[in-house]
């Protein structure tokens, strides 16, 4: 990096004043030294960090910037909703419009709830899961990312055995353990928790098989449980409708956000009629979770899901960014391995154990202008372009010529390697 004094210098700041410098999946603690960690500006495919220097950007806020930072449609919808009405003592008539837009958008939903974060849609999802039949025991394949409550979050600090004490783990994808599992909860299963895909951080994706999917509908039918698909992260990057309909499965819950309100903060939690009265038996809520400006931001990128070809543009920009990738590689004389949706791209360098390839590699990429991710899957945007690739694969091209001149000297991240191994 040519400039980053304002950022060490904001650095130094936070560190006095907030536990650990920075917290959460947005600290830069275990990203490639050199990675910023504050911001002043997004647009569109790009942020500009504290000192001035710009990327695109390919992690989009980790995951909200679906239709690209600030869209102006979108900006507008805020704008206007903001001289009447937002977090007030009632909700604004938005949460009527938004829970019948996306009642009708998803296939297997009849009634929607919102709240504010992924974590929020997912406890609720648990919660009703419980309170469907009164049981308590919820299957969640190894390793999944749920949220940062206690029940799922996957650092330990601060949490009991009491927090899990009804969770049985299986392997995704494998449907004789998930079978197992369900065995094992026997008459006290109250749910089973889907991701639309494999996307565990550090590790290879991977689709669900068609199998895999229909058995967890069957089993969740044979114990008369619920069954929840996470749609946080993968919502509307895989499709326009749950992502299970991508393998002919409807869930009875499925958990939303990051991209709902294109970065206002909102989330939601979907239902069918089965799962009805057990939301109606639980109590969630919370100060912000009914204001309207974020609604009304969501209800015009529902518009834009609906009415644009935003899916089909960010496939075929995802295609071209995956090709480009692989050629470089293979010239360069490295192994990459590029799995889950083009639309959610996860790039990792074969024989790199400690990701010091990776880290080398992003390193290369960000003096050059381009933000990637050398351990957690990535996004697509649809304000991206073909020249936003080209710009990219140039800035890529160079990067793997640096690490193929500096391989033997490249150095794995000391923070991530104690976290592997812990």
């Amino acid at each position: 990096m040519a400039n980053n004094s304002q950022d060490r210098a904001l650095r130094e700041r936070a560190a006095q004043v907030i536990p650990g410098g920075m917290y959460g999946h947005q600290s830069t603690a275990l990203m490639p030294d050199g990675f910023p960690q504050f911001f002043t500006k997004a647009e569109g495919t790009r942020i500009t960090d504290a000192d001035g220097n710009q990327y695109i950007d390919y992690m989009c806020a980790y995951g909200p910037n679906l239709m690209g930072y600030h869209h102006p449609d979108i900006a507008r919808a805020i704008s206007a909703q903001q001289t009447s009405i937002d977090a007030a003592t009632g909700p604004s008539p938005l949460i009527v419009d938004l829970a019948e837009a996306m009642v009708g958008m998803i296939s297997h939903a009849d009634w929607a709830m919102f709240c504010k974060n992924g974590g929020d849609a997912t406890m609720m999802a648990l919660m009703i899961a419980r309170a469907y039949r009164g049981k308590r025991k919820v299957l969640v394949a190894k390793n999944a990312y749920h949220g940062a409550m206690p029940w799922n979050t996957p650092r330990p600090g601060g949490v009991l055995p009491e927090d899990r004490a009804h969770l049985i783990y299986f392997d995704y994808n494998d449907t004789q353990a998930l079978e197992d599992a369900a065995n094992e909860a026997g008459n006290d299963l109250a749910g089973i928790f889907a991701a639309p895909f494999r996307h565990d951080t550090f590790t290879d994706q991977s689709m669900p098989d068609r199998e895999y999917a229909q058995a967890a509908r069957r089993i969740a039918d044979e114990y008369d449980a619920l069954l929840v698909v996470d749609d946080v992260r993968a919502g509307f990057r895989m499709c326009r409708d749950c992502s299970w309909e991508t393998v002919g499965v409807r869930p009875d819950l499925s958990a939303w956000g990051k991209v709902l309100g294109n970065g206002q903060p909102i989330s939601a939690l979907l239902g069918n009629d089965r799962a009805r009265e057990a939301a109606t038996k639980i109590f969630v809520t919370g100060s912000y979770w009914f204001a309207a400006v974020p609604m009304a931001a969501a209800l015009e990128t529902m518009r834009l899901i609906r009415e644009t070809d935003y899916l089909e543009h960010m496939t075929v920009i995802g295609q071209s960014f995956r090709k480009g990738l692989a050629e470089q590689a293979v010239s360069n004389g490295f192994g990459l391995r590029q799995t889950g949706p083009v639309t959610l791209p996860m790039v990792l360098f074969e024989d790199d154990p400690d990701f010091r390839i990776g880290y080398g590699f992003c390193q290369a990429a960000l003096k050059r202008g381009v933000y990637l991710s050398p351990y957690h899957n990535m996004f697509m945007n649809a304000a991206m372009t073909r020249s936003d690739i080209a710009l990219t694969l140039e800035a890529t091209g160079a990067a793997f010529e640096d690490i193929k001149r500096s391989r033997a000297s490249l150095k794995p991240s000391a923070a991530l390697t104690a976290l592997i191994d812990a």
